[in-house]
């Protein structure tokens, strides 16, 4: 794609960067057989061939944001699809993102779009913040067919209840069982750790168990993906999480930083670039990026232990966008289900994504219930006894359309090795 922008404004290493993917795309099309709202609405302007080309006019001229670019990047999901599909290699994740930033900083929004985002981005990285609007959720829930559409929504993906803090989230070291093979810092983030903190907990049993010393480190916390698609400044939490890591690799050494929520994953992993200008912390914003692996690449690199009671139940496993499009670890979960003795099941449409997409099941909400009900249809075409997942956002997405359980990856696999059985399971 021909590009025109300036020498001034290829200064920027942002927009130097956005123009080489520009650069980049061929106009080919094969982005849009896979995008899930081109599916969906069959508007050229909603599959990623139009949206780059609604970015690099809106980029060039360095012009504020419109309406009409504002309402087609905003239905863009960041599922990557589109990335997994391009012959010719185009990283649409950081134009994107870039054009993100624009529309954030040059596009005025409606005032209560405006206040949800702000919501959005103060509450959800915030545990102790997360909790308290769910007891104000509970309060108002009684009136629920009385609040905008945006925050019924919201209001439908919370559980009626909250987990208090947990004990495994305070700083702290658990110590391997038997040989210590590696030592590893757990991102224990924000939104998981309210919603589903047993995750974490099965997530520690089953690396201790495997030979891992698990680490949590003082001064963690959310990854800052939730702020970062939304448009905003999220590198002062990618600063403070590359910190604590690095105290910890110092005092200790580290092999690893593990991540069980695939959009988190997604997210450590491309702090480097995040961070590549960012003086001291490019170095060590780079080895953390090299460091962090999502629990079911650790695992399969150690091995899985023999499963220690017989499962064998049916389980869909939905492979969440940021594993399989923004990590490409698609393999691995599978593999470790299958070796602990669950029958894996393939699922239609693997590659679409299932509408929860980080906040966009409460800014899209038309949209999102039509792709989960599209992949709830093709998870029980499959007639599952269990769905696994690698990511919240999508657990919690799937639950509320399905009577089928939806347990964690780590869960399923902590249960066969000599962990609880999971309470979901009843």
């Amino acid at each position: 794609m021909e590009t025109n922008f300036t020498p001034a404004q290829l200064a920027d290493p942002d927009v130097r960067e956005s123009e080489k993917i520009l650069r980049a795309c061929v106009h080919c099309g094969f982005c849009t057989a896979t995008c899930p709202t081109y599916v969906l609405l069959g508007d050229e302007l909603d599959s990623p061939r139009g949206r780059i080309y609604l970015m690099k006019e809106m980029l060039e001229t360095g012009s504020p944001a419109t309406e009409e670019v504002a309402t087609h990047i905003d239905r863009c999901l960041s599922c990557l699809s589109c990335m997994t599909t391009c012959p010719s290699g185009v990283h649409y994740m950081h134009l994107v993102d870039h054009g993100r930033r624009h529309i954030e900083q040059t596009y005025t929004r409606p005032l209560p779009e405006r206040w949800l985002r702000r919501m959005l981005a103060f509450v959800l990285p915030r545990p102790a913040v997360f909790r308290l609007a769910m007891s104000a959720a509970a309060m108002v829930r009684p009136a629920r067919k009385l609040l905008p559409r945006r925050l019924r929504a919201m209001l439908d993906l919370m559980p009626r209840a909250s987990s208090g803090p947990s004990p495994v989230h305070r700083p702290q070291v658990f110590p391997a069982e038997g040989t210590r093979r590696k030592r590893v810092a757990l991102l224990t983030g924000c939104v998981q750790q309210v919603l589903a903190p047993e995750i974490d907990a099965a997530t520690v049993r089953l690396l201790t168990r495997h030979g891992c010393e698990v680490v949590v480190a003082a001064g963690t916390g959310c990854c800052g993906a939730l702020t970062h698609h939304l448009g905003r400044d999220a590198l002062g939490w990618a600063r403070a999480n590359v910190d604590a890591w690095m105290r910890v690799a110092e005092q200790g050494g580290l092999d690893a930083i593990a991540v069980n929520a695939s959009g988190c994953g997604t997210m450590v992993k491309d702090y480097g670039f995040l961070l590549r200008g960012d003086g001291p912390y490019a170095e060590k914003a780079a080895r953390v990026s090299a460091l962090a692996k999502d629990v079911t690449e650790i695992l399969t690199d150690l091995g899985l232990n023999p499963p220690s009671i017989a499962t064998g139940q049916r389980v869909a496993y939905q492979s969440p966008c940021s594993m399989q499009h923004g990590q490409h670890v698609s393999a691995e979960p599978k593999a470790l289900l299958a070796q602990a003795g669950f029958t894996v099941l393939d699922i239609a449409e693997e590659h679409l994504c299932c509408g929860s997409a980080g906040t966009y099941n409460i800014l899209q909400p038309a949209l999102a219930a039509q792709l989960r009900d599209r992949k709830l249809g093709n998870i029980a075409a499959a007639d599952p006894a269990i769905v696994a997942s690698g990511n919240i956002g999508c657990m919690i997405q799937l639950a509320g359309g399905t009577g089928i359980p939806v347990l964690h990856t780590v869960a399923l696999l902590d249960w066969a090795t000599g962990g609880p059985r999971p309470a979901r399971l009843g």
